[in-house]
């Protein structure tokens, strides 16, 4: 019997050790299977995302010099991963499709305006519509979410200002104001070059346009395989029932008619012209008004990052024109039709539609006619093209408008450029 003691003392030992590996391998599993679910909460319809890209996206974003998010930041975050609306009534799209861009601030007025005309747009049904929010306002929220009339996705700024209450890119405690001396005021920030410290209210004009850029071409499952043009608009953008169809045709005609042009335009560059009514197509500088290009513009307009996030001028149309189309080398033209399909209605800026006297509709209406002209594609594919050269407007050489000196503006500028390199590599 003493012969077996020590076996049995070493079954004992083991069958103990082996008990204590067992649990704590439990516990692991437990632990690993807790900080799932609770990832898996923090995202809304969590069936259709990707977790293995969110997680790579996020160990990336870490990466990065963002600024720390709050619980709105975040929020707004997880609902840009949620798939577009609508599908139950338009399954699929249009296999040649133009996706269709709507920015938004907060002029719910103007933004009922540019849906209802969107909803009379012949073939709109065929395409999907994406509303890109510069901050998040609940009135402007439900009037996308009542959209019933196409595939609609909505996306927000996570990084807006108006995202932010209390510190950058918002309105921090330590920030200096207006013309203050950083050294005698003892406040953080750069000033621009007349001088002029940072408004959150303002370098959101181009942060916005900006992160949507990004977002929009290489950020969205939806849109970052896209080869075809994207149809930008904005709030204040009335949109005639032939936009679509002219769209299209000005699309398909640009290499055969202006192998040159680097996009179409539903309107003139000219915001007051209602085009020439000439029996012609018109190439002429990029518009900010229904602009359209490919995924080939926005590859070199990306590669030019440094200069658009440098240039101090808070419009980010302004700084196309002033610093980056120049530097393409050439004329930047864009074709269009001698009649408008999109009519800027605003009578003020995108980021005053809120203050005192509420909207800056007239009468709280829009008063544009629209004629049998205007209701059906009047694109003629047979006319030639005149080209405006020599035009007047914003060039090379202009020094901004300002607004734009802070360096931590430009510094995040420059990250939402680098955001989702990562999926294809380093940027060009």
């Amino acid at each position: 019997m003493a012969l077996n003691k020590k076996p049995r003392l070493k079954d004992a030992a083991f069958r103990r050790c082996l008990c204590v590996v067992l649990t704590t391998l439990s516990g692991i599993v437990l632990l690993l299977f807790l900080l799932q679910m609770d990832s898996l909460s923090l995202y809304p319809n969590n069936n259709s995302l990707d977790f293995e890209s969110i997680h790579n996206y996020s160990q990336f974003r870490r990466k990065l010099n963002l600024p720390k998010q709050n619980d709105l930041s975040i929020m707004l975050d997880n609902r840009n991963q949620l798939s577009p609306r609508n599908l139950d009534l338009f399954p699929k799209l249009a296999k040649n499709h133009v996706t269709i861009v709507l920015y938004v601030h907060n002029r719910p007025q103007y933004l009922q305006v540019v849906i209802e005309s969107l909803s009379r747009v012949n073939r709109i049904g065929e395409t999907l519509l994406i509303v890109s929010h510069d901050g998040y306002f609940e009135e402007m929220n439900k009037i996308v979410e009542g959209i019933r009339f196409c595939q609609v996705k909505q996306i927000f700024a996570p990084y807006s200002p108006h995202v932010f209450n209390s510190s950058f890119p918002g309105v921090s405690p330590a920030d200096c104001k207006d013309k203050d001396d950083p050294i005698k005021q003892h406040c953080k920030g750069n000033p621009d070059q007349y001088g002029n410290h940072r408004s959150p209210k303002i370098v959101s004009l181009k942060h916005h346009w900006w992160w949507m850029m990004n977002t929009v071409w290489d950020g969205l499952k939806e849109t970052n395989q896209h080869l075809g043009h994207i149809l930008f608009i904005e709030e204040d953008h009335y949109i005639f029932p032939n936009a679509y169809s002219n769209i299209q045709m000005l699309i398909d005609l640009k290499p055969i008619k202006c192998p040159n042009c680097y996009a179409a335009n539903l309107a003139p560059c000219d915001v007051k012209s209602r085009g020439e009514g000439w029996e012609s197509l018109i190439a002429e500088r990029m518009g900010n008004v229904g602009y359209a290009f490919n995924r080939t513009v926005w590859r070199k307009i990306h590669r030019k990052a440094r200069e658009f996030c440098f240039f101090d001028d808070y419009n980010w149309d302004i700084t196309m024109w002033a610093t980056v189309y120049p530097s393409f080398g050439g004329p930047v033209y864009s074709l269009r039709g001698p009649q408008t399909s999109a009519v800027h209605f605003g009578k003020c800026g995108l980021h005053q539609g809120k203050g005192e006297r509420g909207s800056c509709i007239d009468n709280g209406v829009v008063n544009i006619k629209v004629e049998d002209i205007d209701k059906a594609g009047n694109v003629n594919p047979n006319w030639g093209v005149n080209v405006l050269e020599h035009q007047a407007g914003y060039k090379a050489g202009f020094r901004g408008w300002g607004g734009w000196g802070d360096m931590r503006d430009r510094e995040l500028c420059l990250e939402f450029a680098n955001m989702y390199q990562f999926r294809k590599g380093p940027s060009p």
